[in-house]
C-alpha cells in the first residue's frame, strides 16, 4: 500500500492520490505510517504524499490531516523512532502547519497543553511544533470558535497561551517550554506570563538546571519584561543565599539537607556569565538592572541589594558602558548604609522602631569571600571599587597641610568606614585571587608615590597588610618595589618611614631589594633637598633596628612583628648574622656623615639612636663611641670652666641668618637615654666577662662628663651664657635670634640633666637637691622668655617647644611625689614637694605629653612609637593625677595660696580629660584594662575576681567621683564658682559616659542625676550651661526621643524671654533652673534647635524610608497586606511632628534676640514644614490601598493649622517690624558705615523668610490634593495666609531718595555704602 500512495504521489496531479487515500479505512493509514517510521524506512516520503493527496481546502482531506498528525505526534512521543526519523516527520509537520483552517489549530493546540498540563509527554521532542501551530493560529484573521465564545486567532492564542501557563509543567520540560516561546510573536502581556510561570518553576528545580533556564529567560526577555526577568532572578537567588547563610550559622545537622556551598556559588557564577553576556547583545537589559538597583537604594536598600545583586553588577562593570555608572551605584549604597547605621546609632528612638538589618559592607565583603569559586568576572569590579572608596573617602588635608591621624577605633564617621571597607576589600581580594596580585600592588605603589602632597596613610596601611600576609608571594613583585624605592628622595619624609617600615619584611628576604635599597639612600644622603637627607637617615635608622648583629640581645620589646613565612627564611642565621654586622658597620659609617650636617638631620639621628642600640645591642660600641666624640666637640673640659659647654659653637651664622647648628640638648638626651639602657641590660650580663675594662671605658667617660656638666650647670649664673635679663630676645634682631636660640639649648640641657639626676639618684637628698637647682635655671629662663614675649606682640614658640622628659620618666616622677609613701624616701623627696613650682612643671609636661599624643598618636623620646609602651605610662600617669586630683580638691588648694597661673590640681583634671579622650580615640579595645589600672586598691587576690566587672560598672565607679566633685563646686556660691573646672568636670563626665551601656541601669542612673543637675542648678555661666545641656542631650538620645525634654525647654524659654506680644504676660514655668535669663538665648535657644533639626532629620529618613517601601510594594503589587506593619512607624512620626510643633509653637511666640536664635528658627520652621509635606505626600501615595488617612494624622494638621501657622506669620512681622525699628533709630545718628553693617545683618536674617513661606504655601497645595482624594476636609482648619502684596509706593520712595541724597551731600563724597542703605529702606517700606 505503501508503494501505491508513493508512486501515486509522484504524478503530476494529486487527483489520483485524493481518491485512493478516500477509499481507506480510518486506522489503516495511521497504522501503515507507525510500521513505517518504526521500522525506519521512508516515512518522510510517506508523509509528504499523504499531505500531497489530503489539501486542506477538502474537508475530508483537512480531518485526514488532523488524524495523521495526531498519530504522528503520538509516535514522536513514544520514542520508538530513531532520532533522524523523529526530526524529519516533525520537519514535515512544522512545514504543513500552516495549512490548516484556525479551528482545527486550535484543537491541535489544546491537545498538546493538555498533555503538558496532565504530564503525559514522553520526551517532549514534539514541543517544537506547538510554536509554529501558536504562530499559525495568530494569523488567522477569521473569528473562531473557542470554548462558548468567539475569538479572533490573535485573542485565541492569548487564551491558549494563559492556560498552558496557568497549569502544571513538568520539571524535566520546564526549559523547553520557556525556550519554545522565543519563536512565537508574544505581546507584552503574553510575555509576562510566561516570565512569570518560568519564575515561578525556580524553586521547583534542580540548582543544575536553572542556568539553562536562565539563560532561555534572557532570550525571550529580548521580546519584554526585561524588568521581571531580572527582579525575579535576584530574588530568587537573594532568598536562597539568606536561607543558606542562616543554615550555615544555625544547625550542623542541616548541612546534610540542603546545597553544598561551592555548588550554590558556581550555579551563581554561571549565571552571572549568562546575565552579563545577554546585557551585552541587549543594553536594555543593562539599564533595566541598574534602574531596579536604584529604586532599591532609594527606598530600602536592603530588599534589593543582596550578595549576588552586588556580584552581578561588579560584573557588569566590565562593560564599559555600565562601568561608571554601576560603580558609582555601589559607592553611594555603601555610603547610605553607613550614613544609615550612623543615624540608628545615635538614635535609641530610631533603633526602637527600625529592625537590625544587614549592611552593604558584610555583603561586599561575602562577595569577596564567595568569589573563591571561580568567579573571576567579578575580582576585576572589586579592585575597581576598594580603590574608588579608597580614593573617595580617604583622610583629607587638614588646612594646615597636616592630616589628623585618627586611630580605625574612632572612625565613627561614614567616610572612614566606607575607605576601611575599601581596604578590607582589596586585602581580601589579594589574599584569595593570585592573578590580580600584581594589579593590586603595582596600584598602591603607583598612589604612595605620585601622591606625595596629600595623605596617603591609609595606602599605607593597606601596603603593610599586604607585605605582612605574603612576603613570600610578593618576591615576585619586587621590581615594582624596588622602583617605588627610586623615588624616596622626592616623598615626605613621613611617608618614606612608613614605606620602608611597610616593606621592611620583604628586605629580609630579598638580598637585591635590600642592595637597591641601600644604593637610593646613599644618594639620598647626599640630596639637595634637606628632607631627601632626612629620609635617608630614617631609611638607615629603620636597617639598622631591623638587621640583627650575631649576639645581641633577644628583645622582647619588639614592636614590629613578624609573620612565620618571614622567619623561616632566615636559614642561615649563623651567616646572616656575620653578613649583618658587616653591612650594619658600613651603614654606621653612612650616619657618622649625617654629624656634619644640618641641625634637623642630626636630630633625626639622635631619636633614633636609642631604638636601634634597644633593638641591636651589639652595635652599642660604635653607637656611643659616636656620640661620645660628638659630645667632645661642644664639651669644655677643664673642671672648673663655666659654663661646661660651648654654646657658640652649636650656632652657625652665615651672613645675617642665624640658624641651630648643633642640637645639643637632644644629643645629651640621647646619651642620656643610651647610657641608662647600657648600665640596666649590658653591664648586668658582663659581669664575668673579660673585656670588661676596655668596653667599659666609653660608659665611665660618659658618665663623668654628665656628672661634671651636672655639677657646673649649678654654679653657672645666667650672665655666663650671656642670657640675664638685660639680654635682648628679640626675633627681628640677630642677637636676639641668637639669645633664644641658647635659651633653648639651656633650658634642654638643663631638662635632661633633671631625668639623668633622678634616674642614678636612688632617692638621695643631694642629688634631689641637685635637681631643684636644674629646675631653678629652667624656670628662671623660662620666665624670662615669656616676660620678654609677653612685651613683643608675637607669642615666643616656649609653647611648641617639647619637653625633653621622656614619658617613662615624667610618669615616675609623678608617681614619686604624690604617692610614693615609702618611709626611706620621705626625707629626700620633701626637697622636690617643697617647690610647688617643680610639681605643676611636672604635671605640665604629662598634660604636654597627653596632648602630642592626642595630636599625632605617638609621644617625642625613647619609646615614643611603641604603642604597649605609651598606654603604661598612661595608666600610671592617670592612676596618679586621678588621686591627686581627688584627695586634694581644688577648693582647699586654692584657699591656702594664691599664685598666678592654674592649681595643681585643676591641672590634674585636665590632664585627666585629655587622657581620657586619647584614650578612647587610640586604646578602645584596651579600655577594661585602662579602668582596671585605674583602681587604686590593686591587690594580687583581687585579680581574678577584677576579671567578671564589666566596662560600665568600672566607669560608672570613675564617674561618681567626678560627680562628687561637680556637686561641690556647684553647691559654692555664685562668685567662688570655678567655671574652668566645672567645664572640665562636664567633659570629662562627657567622654566617661561614653563607655556606659545604653541598657544598663547605671546609664540611666547617669541621665537622671545629670537631669536633676540642670533641673536644680541656676548658673550663668554659658559655656558650663552649654556643655551640661549638651550632655544632658547625648544621654537623652541614647535612651528615648528627647521631643518632650525639648517642649519644657522651649517653655522656659519663652517663659524668661517673655513674648513677642508685649502685652502678653508670660506664666514662668520652671522645669529647668539652668535656663535663666543669661543662659535662655543663644545659648539653650540655639542648643534645642539644633536638637529638634536632628529629630526633624530623623523623621524625614523614616518618612522616606515608608516612602521607598510603598513604591517597592505597588511594583510588586502586594501593599494591601503590607501597609499594616507600617501602623507603628507611622504612629511614631505623628507624636514626633506633633511634639515638635508645640515646641515650635512657644518658640515662635517668644521675643528672641534678633541674630542666629532668629535666623536658626527661620529655617527649623521651613524643614518642619518640608517635613509636614513630605508626610502629606506619603498619605498621597498610600491613602487609596490603606482606606483614607488615619485620625490621629488629621489632628496633626489640624494643629498646624491652629497652633503654628498663624503664629509664624506673626514671627515674621514681629522680625520684619523689629529690622525696621533698627532703620529708623540708626538712619540719621551713625555714621553710613555702621548703618550698612546693621542693615547687612537685617538682610541676612529675613533672607529666610521667603523660603519659610514658600514652605508653608507648599504644605498647604499638598493639603488640598489630600483632601480631595481621602474625602475628608483637611483645609478647614487651615486660616488661609495673609495676602502679601509688595506694591511700591511711589511718594515715601521719593522721600527715602531724597533724604538719601541730602545724606550723600552731607557727607561730602559719595560713599560706596550709600547704595547699600538705600535698598534694604525701600524693601522695608514695601508692606
Amino acid at each position: 500500500m505503501d508503494q501505491k500512495i508513493l508512486s501515486l504521489a509522484a504524478e503530476k496531479t494529486a487527483d489520483k492520490l485524493q481518491e485512493f487515500l478516500q477509499t481507506l479505512r480510518e486506522g489503516d493509514l495511521t497504522n501503515l505510517l507507525q510500521n513505517q517510521a518504526v521500522k525506519g524506512k521512508v516515512a518522510g516520503a510517506l508523509l509528504r504524499a499523504i499531505f500531497k493527496g489530503s489539501p486542506c481546502s477538502e474537508e475530508a482531506g483537512t480531518l485526514r490531516r488532523r488524524k495523521i498528525y495526531t498519530c504522528c505526534i503520538q509516535l514522536v512521543e513514544s520514542g520508538d523512532l530513531q532520532k533522524e526519523i523523529a526530526s524529519e516527520i516533525i520537519g514535515l509537520l512544522m512545514l504543513e502547519a500552516h495549512h490548516f483552517p484556525g479551528p482545527l489549530l486550535a484543537e491541535l493546540a489544546n491537545e498538546f497543553i493538555s498533555a503538558v498540563r496532565e504530564g503525559s509527554l514522553v520526551n517532549g521532542k514534539s514541543l517544537e511544533l506547538l510554536p509554529i501551530i501558536l504562530t499559525a493560529l495568530a494569523t488567522k484573521k477569521e473569528n473562531l470558535a473557542y470554548g462558548k465564545g468567539v475569538l479572533s486567532g490573535e485573542e485565541c492564542k492569548k487564551q491558549l497561551i494563559n492556560t498552558l501557563c496557568s497549569g502544571r509543567w513538568d520539571q524535566q520540560y520546564v526549559i523547553q517550554l520557556t525556550s519554545m516561546f522565543k519563536d512565537v510573536p508574544l505581546t507584552a502581556e503574553e510575555v509576562e506570563f510566561v516570565v512569570e510561570k518560568a519564575l515561578s518553576m525556580f524553586s521547583k528545580m534542580n540548582l543544575q538546571e536553572i542556568p539553562p533556564l536562565v539563560y532561555q529567560l534572557l532570550v525571550l526577555s529580548s521580546k519584554g519584561s526585561r524588568k521581571s526577568v531580572l527582579e525575579g532572578i535576584i530574588a530568587f537567588f537573594s532568598a536562597l543565599d539568606k536561607q543558606h547563610n542562616e543554615e550555615q550559622s544555625g544547625d550542623e545537622l542541616l548541612d546534610v539537607v540542603t546545597v553544598p556551598s561551592g555548588e550554590l556559588r558556581h550555579v551563581e557564577g554561571t549565571i552571572i556569565l549568562h546575565i552579563v553576556f545577554a546585557i551585552k547583545l541587549d543594553y536594555e537589559l543593562g539599564r533595566e538592572l541598574v534602574k531596579h538597583l536604584k529604586v532599591g537604594q532609594q527606598g530600602d536598600s536592603n530588599n534589593n541589594i543582596s550578595p549576588f545583586s552586588i556580584a552581578l553588577l561588579l560584573s557588569v562593570t566590565r562593560i564599559q558602558r555600565f562601568q561608571d555608572q554601576v560603580l558609582d551605584l555601589l559607592k553611594t549604597s555603601v555610603v547610605k548604609s553607613f550614613k544609615d547605621l550612623q543615624l540608628l546609632q545615635g538614635s535609641k528612638f530610631l533603633q526602637n522602631l527600625v529592625p537590625h538589618r544587614s549592611y552593604v559592607s558584610t555583603m561586599i565583603l561575602e562577595v569577596v569571600k564567595n568569589s573563591v569559586h571561580s568567579w573571576d568576572h567579578v575580582t576585576q569590579g572589586l579592585v575597581e571599587l576598594g580603590f574608588i572608596l579608597m580614593d573617595s573617602y580617604g583622610p583629607k588635608k587638614v588646612l594646615d597641610g597636616k592630616t589628623i591621624e585618627t586611630s580605625p577605633s574612632l572612625s565613627r564617621m561614614p567616610n572612614q568606614h566606607a575607605c576601611k571597607l575599601g581596604a578590607n576589600i582589596l586585602l581580601e581580594t589579594f589574599k584569595i585571587h593570585e592573578m590580580i596580585r600584581q594589579e593590586i600592588l603595582e596600584q598602591v605603589l603607583n598612589r604612595v608615590v605620585t601622591r606625595a602632597s596629600s595623605p596617603i596613610s591609609h595606602f599605607l596601611d593597606l601596603l603593610s597588610n599586604i607585605v605582612m600576609y605574603a612576603p613570600l608571594v610578593l618576591q615576585s613583585c619586587s621590581s615594582k618595589v624596588t622602583e617605588a624605592f627610586d623615588y624616596l628622595s622626592f616623598l615626605p619624609l613621613q611617608t618614606v618611614q612608613r614605606l620602608l617600615k611597610a616593606v621592611q619584611p620583604l628586605l629580609k628576604i630579598s638580598m637585591s631589594m635590600r642592595d637597591s635599597l641601600i644604593l637610593v639612600l646613599r644618594k639620598a644622603m647626599f640630596a639637595n633637598q634637606l628632607d631627601a637627607r632626612k629620609s635617608a637617615v630614617a631609611g638607615f635608622l629603620l636597617l639598622l633596628k631591623n638587621f640583627k648583629v650575631l649576639g645581641s640581645l633577644s628583645s622582647s620589646q619588639c614592636s614590629q612583628s613578624l609573620s612565620v613565612s618571614q622567619v623561616h627564611v632566615d636559614v642561615h642565621s649563623h651567616y646572616n648574622s656575620v653578613a649583618n654586622e658587616t653591612f650594619c658597620l658600613e651603614i654606621m659609617d653612612s650616619l657618622r656623615r649625617c654629624l656634619s650636617q644640618q641641625a634637623d638631620v642630626r636630630l633625626m639621628l639622635y631619636e633614633g639612636f636609642y631604638d636601634v642600640l634597644r633593638r641591636n645591642s651589639q652595635l652599642a660600641n660604635s653607637v656611643m663611641q659616636t656620640l661620645l666624640s660628638q659630645l667632645k666637640q661642644f664639651y669644655e673640659p677643664k673642671p672648673d670652666l663655666l659654663p661646661p659647654l660651648k654654646l657658640e659653637a652649636c650656632i652657625l651664622t652665615q651672613g645675617d641668618k642665624i640658624s641651630l647648628q648643633e642640637p645639643l640638648d637632644y644629643l645629651l638626651c640621647c646619651i642620656q637615654h643610651c647610657l641608662a639602657w647600657y648600665k640596666n641590660t649590658v653591664i648586668p650580663l658582663q659581669q664575668g666577662e673579660e673585656e670588661e675594662e676596655e668596653e667599659e671605658a666609653f660608659y665611665e667617660d660618659l658618665d663623668d662628663i654628665l656628672e661634671s656638666i651636672t655639677n657646673r650647670m649649678i654654679k653657672s649664673e645666667l650672665e655666663d651664657f650671656e642670657l640675664d635679663k638685660s639680654a635682648d630676645f628679640s626675633q627681628s634682631t640677630s642677637i636676639g635670634i641668637k639669645n633664644n636660640i641658647c635659651a633653648f639649648l639651656v633650658m634642654g640641657v638643663c631638662e635632661v640633666l633633671i631625668e639623668y639626676n633622678f634616674s642614678i639618684s636612688s632617692f638621695s637628698k643631694n642629688r634631689f637637691e641637685d635637681i631643684l637647682s636644674l629646675f631653678m635655671c629652667y624656670k628662671k629662663l623660662s620666665d624670662i622668655l615669656n616676660e620678654k614675649a609677653g612685651k613683643g606682640k608675637t607669642k615666643m614658640a616656649n609653647k611648641t617647644n617639647d619637653s625633653l622628659l621622656s614619658m617613662k620618666f615624667v610618669s615616675s616622677l609623678l608617681t614619686a611625689l604624690f604617692r610614693d609613701s615609702i618611709q626611706s624616701h620621705q626625707e629626700s623627696l620633701s626637697v622636690l614637694r617643697s617647690s610647688n613650682e617643680f610639681m605643676r612643671y611636672a604635671v605640665n609636661v604629662a598634660l604636654q605629653k597627653v596632648q602630642q599624643l592626642k595630636e599625632t598618636g605617638h609621644v617625642s623620646g625613647p619609646d615614643g612609637q611603641n604603642p604597649d609602651k605609651i598606654f603604661q605610662n598612661l595608666c600610671d600617669i592617670t592612676r596618679v593625677l586621678l588621686w591627686r586630683y581627688t584627695s586634694i580638691p581644688t577648693s582647699v588648694e586654692e584657699s591656702g595660696k594664691k599664685e598666678k597661673g592654674k592649681s595643681i590640681s585643676l591641672l590634674c583634671l585636665e590632664g585627666l580629660q585629655k587622657i581620657f579622650s586619647a584614650v578612647q580615640q587610640f586604646y578602645q579595645p584596651k579600655i577594661q584594662q585602662f579602668l582596671r589600672a585605674l583602681d587604686v586598691t590593686d591587690k594580687e587576690g583581687e585579680e581574678r575576681e577584677d576579671a567578671d566587672i564589666s566596662v560600665t560598672q568600672r566607669t560608672a565607679f570613675q564617674i561618681r567621683q567626678f560627680q562628687r566633685s561637680l556637686l561641690n563646686l556647684l553647691s559654692s556660691q555664685e562668685e567662688d564658682f570655678n567655671s574652668k573646672e566645672a567645664l572640665l568636670l562636664v567633659t570629662v563626665l562627657t567622654s566617661l559616659s561614653k563607655l556606659l551601656e545604653p541598657s544598663s541601669p547605671q546609664f540611666v542612673q547617669m541621665l537622671s542625676w545629670t537631669s536633676k543637675i540642670c533641673k536644680e542648678n541656676s548658673r550663668e555661666d554659658a559655656l558650663f550651661c552649654k556643655s551640661l545641656m549638651n550632655l544632658l542631650f547625648s544621654l537623652h538620645v541614647s535612651y528615648k526621643s528627647p521631643v518632650i525634654l525639648l517642649r519644657d525647654l522651649s517653655q522656659d524659654i519663652h517663659g524668661h524671654l517673655g513674648d513677642i506680644d508685649q502685652d502678653v504676660e508670660v506664666e514662668k514655668t520652671n522645669h529647668f533652673a539652668i535656663v535663666n535669663l543669661r543662659t535662655a538665648a543663644p545659648t539653650v535657644c540655639l542648643l534645642v534647635l539644633s536638637q529638634a533639626e536632628k529629630v526633624l532629620e530623623e523623621v524625614d529618613w523614616l518618612i522616606t524610608k515608608l516612602k521607598g517601601q510603598v513604591s517597592q510594594e505597588t511594583l510588586s503589587e502586594a501593599s494591601s497586606q503590607a501597609t499594616l506593619p507600617n501602623q507603628p512607624v507611622e504612629k511614631a512620626i505623628i507624636m514626633q511632628l506633633g511634639t515638635l510643633l508645640t515646641f515650635f509653637h512657644e518658640l515662635v511666640q517668644t521675643a528672641l534676640p534678633s541674630g542666629s536664635c532668629v535666623d536658626t528658627l527661620l529655617k527649623d520652621l521651613c524643614k518642619m514644614y518640608t517635613t509636614l509635606t513630605a508626610l502629606v505626600r506619603y498619605y498621597l501615595q498610600v491613602c487609596q490601598s490603606s482606606g483614607g488617612i488615619p485620625k490621629n494624622m488629621e489632628k496633626l494638621v489640624k494643629l498646624s493649622g491652629s497652633h503654628l501657622t498663624p503664629l509664624c506669620y506673626s514671627f515674621i512681622s514681629y522680625v520684619q517690624n523689629k529690622s525696621k525699628s533698627l532703620n529708623y533709630t540708626g538712619e540719621k545718628k551713625e555714621k553710613p558705615a555702621a548703618v550698612a553693617t546693621a542693615m547687612a545683618r537685617v538682610l541676612r536674617e529675613t533672607k529666610p523668610i521667603p523660603n519659610l513661606i514658600f514652605a508653608i504655601e507648599q504644605y498647604e497645595k499638598f493639603l488640598i490634593h489630600l483632601s480631595k482624594k481621602s474625602k475628608v476636609n483637611l483645609m478647614q482648619h487651615m486660616k488661609l495666609s495673609t495676602s502679601r502684596d509688595f506694591k511700591i509706593k511711589g511718594n515715601i520712595l521719593d522721600m527715602v531718595l531724597r533724604e538719601d541724597g541730602e545724606d550723600e551731600n552731607e557727607e561730602g563724597t559719595a560713599s560706596e555704602h550709600g547704595g547699600q542703605n538705600k535698598e534694604p529702606a525701600k524693601k522695608k517700606r514695601k508692606k
